[in-house]
């Protein structure tokens, strides 16, 4: 046993040197805390070595198992875990590093083992010691290297959120730049917003900037839960369209990324437009910008309200079903410049019913309709 012990720091230090050699990048690392636990992890295991070759084991099972680390150790990987996490580096390395240092110590126990004696039976539960202990740090590390990465990641998650409720809520330049500064985000020329429904948030995440923001804050048009905000950086505006095709989204306008809101707005309004359910639509995709002219003429519906009133004050005199009638046709009649075929095809009914209708039309407004102004608030009043 004394053999044993007194081989502990020669084995500790090949240790340390193999794994310098066959992991490169722990070439500084191990001169931390990284030696430290696997020169602590060869000296316990060398301990519960001792104990079952000195016949004491099954004391010592009673107390504790022998192929378990200390707390101590175990904690130390699992700090070690987390130093690989911050320092960005992935658990593979760390893993290697442990295979190897398993396998050196026990190259180099065993010889000694050999050399004073030990039997064959026994020099197998010390294998079984050894690896057996070297799992358990292994699990530690692992552990966290996990947890730091869930960590770092809610952190992250937490600041990209703050980054997105300060855009929506118009907040000062100098704020929004304190708190990217905080992140790892680089800030894009553009944002993109759009909305989709919840459960294909996760699928249209996949096809969009990895960058892209998610604010947590509940805005008015997602108060059902139902759908989702995305705001998309730096997109080619035909690319976000065609990946979004096969998705149930409303798309906003391309917009400096701290004027955002700008875009979301838009989106609001578009998804008002279309009710409660605007996502579920036939065509599954809007595009705010082929609504703009739903979206000016609705912008104000006070003032709109108040417009048509004015503007088809004439029909007022005629019976509800005749005025809608008419309404209609003075509709069509503008919108295609007062060629009757053309607003018969698209009323679905005969020319000569058009003509007649354009000439109660003109009975009830008189010369008003050659006033350019009067045409343009009906042109608007009708939209």
């Amino acid at each position: 046993m004394t053999a044993l012990r007194g081989a502990l720091p020669d084995v500790a230090d090949r240790t340390v040197d193999a794994i310098i050699t066959e992991v490169p990048s722990y070439e500084n690392a191990l001169s931390g805390p990284m030696g430290a636990t696997i020169r602590q992890a060869v000296q316990l295991a060398l301990g519960g070595f001792v104990a079952l070759v000195s016949g004491t084991s099954a004391a010592a099972g009673r107390r504790r198992d022998p192929r378990r680390p200390a707390t101590a150790s175990t904690r130390g990987a699992y700090d070690l875990g987390r130093g690989e996490a911050r320092s960005g580096r992935s658990m593979e390395a760390l893993l290697a590093a442990y295979r190897i240092g398993a396998r050196v110590s026990w190259r180099e126990l065993s010889r000694v083992a050999v050399d004073h004696g030990v039997g064959a039976r026994m020099l197998a539960e010390f294998a079984e010691l050894v690896f057996a202990f070297i799992d358990e740090l292994s699990a530690a590390s692992a552990a966290g290297h996990a947890d730091e990465l869930a960590a770092s990641g809610r952190v992250r998650r937490r600041r990209l959120e703050r980054i997105a409720a300060l855009l929506l809520e118009r907040a000062p330049a100098d704020a929004v730049h304190a708190v990217v500064a905080s992140t790892d985000w680089e800030p894009p020329e553009t944002l993109t917003a759009l909305v989709v429904r919840s459960d294909q948030v996760r699928a249209v995440l996949t096809t969009v900037d990895p960058t892209t923001l998610q604010p947590a804050d509940e805005l008015p048009a997602l108060a059902d839960g139902e759908r989702a905000l995305l705001l998309v950086p730096d997109v080619r505006r035909a690319v976000l369209l065609e990946q979004l095709g096969r998705y149930d989204a409303v798309v906003g306008p391309t917009v400096p990324w701290l004027d955002v809101r700008t875009s979301y707005d838009r989106v609001e309004r578009a998804l008002g437009l279309h009710g409660p359910d605007g996502l579920d639509r036939s065509d599954g995709l809007l595009d705010t910008d082929d609504v703009l002219v739903d979206l000016v003429v609705h912008a104000d519906p006070a003032a709109r309200a108040a417009l048509r009133a004015r503007a088809l004050a004439p029909l007022a005199s005629v019976r509800a079903d005749t005025a809608a009638r008419l309404e209609e046709t003075l509709r069509a009649w503008l919108l295609h410049q007062g060629r009757r075929e053309e607003v018969a095809a698209a009323l679905f009914v005969h020319p000569q019913t058009v003509r007649y209708r354009m000439g109660r039309v003109r009975e009830l407004w008189g010369d008003a309709l050659g006033d350019p102004d009067v045409v343009r608030e009906l042109v608007v009043a009708l939209a």
